[in-house]
């Protein structure tokens, strides 16, 4: 068997199986992604990935399509049943949309075609692992069955193997099973702005007015979207969440309507979309905002008129659908940057919900803390554990620019390494990104470039990592410049800049 990096690591940091034929991309896999923190093993062939997965731990296998013996999907379908936490990526010499729609329904994560551009690749691949694994009995189904929606996916840096993000669902693909299983992560919390919630909720959900919930990436708002649909009178029928950020964009209205055969190069057979699957149920559409304006106007239509029409159909079907969206973004600034509809905003603001950043609740840490070692501590079947005090006040002084998450996060790395310990203390959880926001030291964003540079002179040559953030955050720092003209300045997409903004958050930079 060929192997092209060295054994998995017994460190906690992600593992993934990186599956090719073409040996020249080993290469590139083990110089691109250890520079991000995650160990790589490369592998030539189906067969030998199968034999690595018996006998290693991998938290997510990128795996080509097309290739001799085993070929992507053989894998794929492989992996679904004997490794039901291992999410996949599929890489494709084929930009199909039928296939990237068949691997999305047999449980892949992701589908991108190649030539991929490789910061896409990491980014993508870095949003995966920051989101909770599927557990064995919620993981993704094979066939026509449609697999579990990422949650929570939420949502924002999980390490290995956790979830949920309490923003997503289990499992990481783009949708869910028709009737998803309720979601084992309560909506915890004391604190007067989670009450006020708390006491919404069964006023909002007895209504059939869409509903918006705002809130930052991590916070719970898919589990607060979740509770709403629990508790209406649509409970016993299909949830089906869509994660947006995660629909390609040539696939959105497939996905979202459905097609019939024919309808596209590649559309081999109907596909029945999401409001077909929701239709006597809710729809949940997490980060709306980054469905392009086109289809923002068509899902419009089908909120006004309750009716849809498949992608290549003459026809136009009836559909009884609830909706609930979600966005990190502020609706009002989106539509005023022009990136999202005011008539789709007024449409979907019937019943607009902010859910708090744990910074401003402080008070809900040690609940929320004492939920999520009992949550872990029986994953794993250990004793119960307590948190030192020290810990708890250290936990207070922190920033938490990952909210509800990284509290989940930093709780279940630390009852893995106290795994023979009754106390969970600050050794067992801290990071280096940790300590230094506790500390205080955090640069703010118009500062970034000279600290940036400190940083060189007193460290050596600056990285390329360390360039390109302080390029992205130099010129954001412009008056009046907002994240989509920076990203146009840039070159690259207004998603990329989030996603390296979250990054540079969770690394411990005031942005």
């Amino acid at each position: 068997m060929q192997t092209t990096s060295s054994a998995p690591s017994t460190t906690t940091s992600p593992h993934i199986l990186a599956v090719d034929d073409e040996v020249m991309l080993h290469d590139v896999f083990e110089r691109l992604f250890p520079r991000e923190g995650i160990e790589v093993t490369a592998c030539s062939s189906g067969t030998e990935a199968m034999e690595h997965l018996a006998d290693a731990a991998f938290d997510l296998v990128l795996a080509t399509h097309q290739m001799p013996g085993p070929d992507g999907m053989e894998l794929l379908d492989h992996i679904q049943e004997h490794h039901p936490t291992v999410r996949v990526i599929l890489l494709s010499d084929q930009d199909n949309a039928q296939n990237a729609v068949r691997a999305m329904q047999r449980g892949a994560a992701d589908y991108i075609p190649k030539p991929f551009s490789t910061d896409e690749l990491v980014d993508r691949v870095k949003d995966l692992l920051a989101e909770p694994a599927p557990s064995a009995a919620s993981g993704r189904l094979s066939g026509d069955s449609i697999p579990d929606a990422p949650n929570v996916t939420s949502a924002d840096g999980a390490p290995t193997g956790s979830t949920d993000d309490p923003d997503l669902s289990a499992g990481s693909s783009l949708f869910s099973q028709d009737e998803a299983p309720e979601s084992d992560t309560p909506f915890v919390g004391e604190h007067e702005s989670i009450q006020h919630l708390k006491t919404m909720v069964p006023r909002v959900a007895q209504s059939e007015a869409p509903v918006f919930v705002h809130g930052e990436s991590g916070t719970g708002k898919e589990i607060l979207s979740r509770l709403i649909h629990d508790q209406s009178a649509r409970a016993d029928a299909p949830y089906v969440p869509i994660n947006c950020a995660a629909l390609p964009s040539d696939l959105v209205e497939s996905h979202l309507f459905g097609h019939v055969e024919g309808a596209f190069t590649g559309a081999v057979d109907d596909m029945d979309g999401a409001f077909e699957r929701a239709d006597g149920g809710t729809l949940l559409l997490d980060e709306i905002t980054e469905i392009d304006c086109g289809v923002q106007a068509k899902l419009l239509r089908v909120l006004q008129e309750q009716q849809f029409q498949k992608i290549g159909a003459s026809d136009k079907k009836e559909v009884d659908v609830r909706i609930v969206a979600t966005s990190n973004r502020d609706l009002r600034n989106a539509v005023n940057e022009g990136a999202f509809r005011e008539d789709l905003y007024h449409r979907l603001a019937v019943f607009p919900l902010h859910v708090p950043p744990l910074r401003g609740r402080l008070s809900d840490i040690p609940l929320l803390a004492e939920h999520f070692v009992e949550k872990y501590t029986a994953r794993y079947e250990l004793a119960h554990k307590s948190l030192s005090s020290g810990l708890l006040q250290r936990f207070q002084t922190h920033r938490w620019p990952g909210n509800v998450r990284e509290l989940e996060n930093m709780i279940h790395r630390g009852v893995v390494m106290a795994a023979e310990a009754d106390v969970i203390t600050e050794e067992h959880v801290l990071n280096a990104s940790f300590v230094q926001d506790t500390a205080g030291t955090l640069p703010h964003r118009n500062d970034a470039g000279a600290t940036l540079a400190q940083l060189s002179d007193e460290d050596g040559p600056p990285t390329i990592a360390e360039m390109e953030r302080k390029l992205i955050l130099r010129t954001l720092s412009q008056d009046d410049v907002s994240q989509k003209h920076a990203a146009e300045q840039l070159g690259v997409s207004a998603r990329t800049i989030r996603n390296k903004l979250q990054e540079y958050r969770d690394e411990g930079f005031s942005i």
